[in-house]
């Protein structure tokens, strides 16, 4: 289970959605909160469909600034609590896990009303006992280590945020990945980047989720790059496959996306913090590169549903961008329940739960038959069952093929007189 966060910067952006969908089929999170999106509720729901999403709740933008959306894989697993153009606030009670709250956030952008966002987490802090998570774009640093180039940050904005966290006892989730999630003038003297994009835990929560790890996904379609929290966090186990040719399908005609996509990322990764000039111009570079390479993914998937297209005679591209998706999704068992109603995973036992089941389900056993057979009515009388056991001799042969259609042989050569 995993919680996608991300200040998008604007859903009309064509290339933003589309980094979206890669993001989505690549971490497949059930949750999704995005700020900022500068949208109504049409255009959300428009690229939650095309997302394969059920639900969503949208705080509509005011003219051309805010915006958020809550996002979730499917509707009886969400409810809503409280929402304001800043934030929203959500139970989830997903398969295998207990209930909590999870609160999408975007902080007050001006720092005259950042006191606004201090006091909402104050309120929220103190309206549930369920374990809680809050996410999203806060606006505020927690210490000047949390901004690198410009000027040194306000040393009242830093206090009163550490305040409110202290207040709250909250804890700061620690960044893996590039330490900071916004930027602004990269390549120039005046390059600043910050960590304004955080995830704020309670005691309760860390508790529960005790493997969760938070992502900085780095690359991005906006100036602020998505956070990925993984709550139930494990190294992801290399797979062999058992041929050479099996591990080769399809690559002629896809380019190896796949690959093409992770050098990208890798590349970006290494130059994200460098300042030189011709870093800075690789890093654009391999940008643009690796948006081109997700276009052409995105044609494919397009060419791919053709078939589709031919026999529903439908135009609804959407429609069939979203069928091609769900035949490539990759079905991951995560967890399973065991013959004791618990839940177990790849650390606790589920290949057990599985060859277990299997073992069960195709061991013979005895069983008896008679009352199924006795409710079988008879067909075959004793005398017909006589002359179906008698033994077969040449005349009755013979006599089968020469009651033969003169068209019809028993072999490619024809009839041979000779058999006999």
């Amino acid at each position: 289970m995993s919680f996608l966060n991300w200040n998008c910067r604007g859903l009309g952006n064509p290339r933003v959605v589309q980094f979206l969908k890669e993001i989505v089929f690549q971490k497949k999170p059930n949750v999704i909160f995005l700020c900022e999106t500068i949208s109504k509720k049409e255009k959300v729901e428009f690229v939650k469909s095309s997302l394969g999403y059920e639900a969503c709740f949208v705080v509509d933008a005011v003219r051309h600034s805010g915006g958020l959306a809550m996002i979730w894989k499917f509707q009886h697993e969400g409810r809503l609590l409280t929402y304001s153009t800043n934030h929203i606030d959500m139970v989830f009670h997903l398969d295998g896990y207990p209930k909590f709250c999870f609160t999408g956030f975007y902080g007050e952008p001006q720092r005259s009303l950042r006191s606004n966002t201090w006091g909402r987490i104050r309120q929220l802090s103190k309206e549930s006992t369920l374990p809680w998570c809050l996410m999203g774009d806060l606006n505020n640093v927690l210490s000047q280590g949390d901004k690198r180039g410009g000027r040194p940050y306000p040393g009242w904005l830093v206090d009163g945020f550490q305040e409110v966290i202290d207040e709250c006892e909250l804890l700061d989730m620690d960044l893996i990945g590039h330490p900071f999630t916004w930027e602004k003038g990269k390549g120039t003297p005046n390059w600043i980047e910050v960590r304004l994009d955080r995830a704020l835990i309670s005691n309760a929560w860390n508790s529960l989720f005790l493997a969760a790890k938070l992502f900085n996904m780095e690359v991005s379609a906006s100036d602020h790059s998505p956070l990925w929290l993984d709550l139930a966090f494990r190294k992801p186990e290399k797979i062999k496959c058992c041929s050479t040719s099996l591990a080769e399908w399809g690559k002629d005609i896809t380019g190896n996306f796949k690959d093409r996509i992770a050098r990208c990322n890798k590349e970006l990764k290494k130059l994200k913090g460098r300042r030189d000039d011709t870093s800075v111009q690789k890093y654009k570079d391999t940008h643009e590169q690796l948006f081109e390479i997700l276009t052409q993914k995105e044609v494919f998937w397009r060419q791919r549903s053709k078939q589709l297209w031919l026999q529903a005679g439908d135009k609804n591209t959407k429609y069939f961008h979203a069928c091609a998706n769900t035949r490539k999704k990759n079905n991951q068992i995560v967890s399973l329940k065991n013959d004791n109603g618990v839940w177990v995973d790849w650390d606790s036992g589920l290949a057990t739960v599985m060859i277990d089941y299997y073992t069960v389900l195709f061991a013979a056993s005895d069983i008896s038959w008679e009352r199924v057979t006795n409710c079988v009515q008879g067909r075959v009388t004793t005398e017909m069952n006589h002359d179906l056991v008698t033994p077969i001799d040449s005349e009755e042969v013979k006599r089968a093929l020469f009651q033969m259609h003169p068209d019809k042989s028993p072999g490619p050569d024809g009839f041979n007189p000779g058999f006999y």
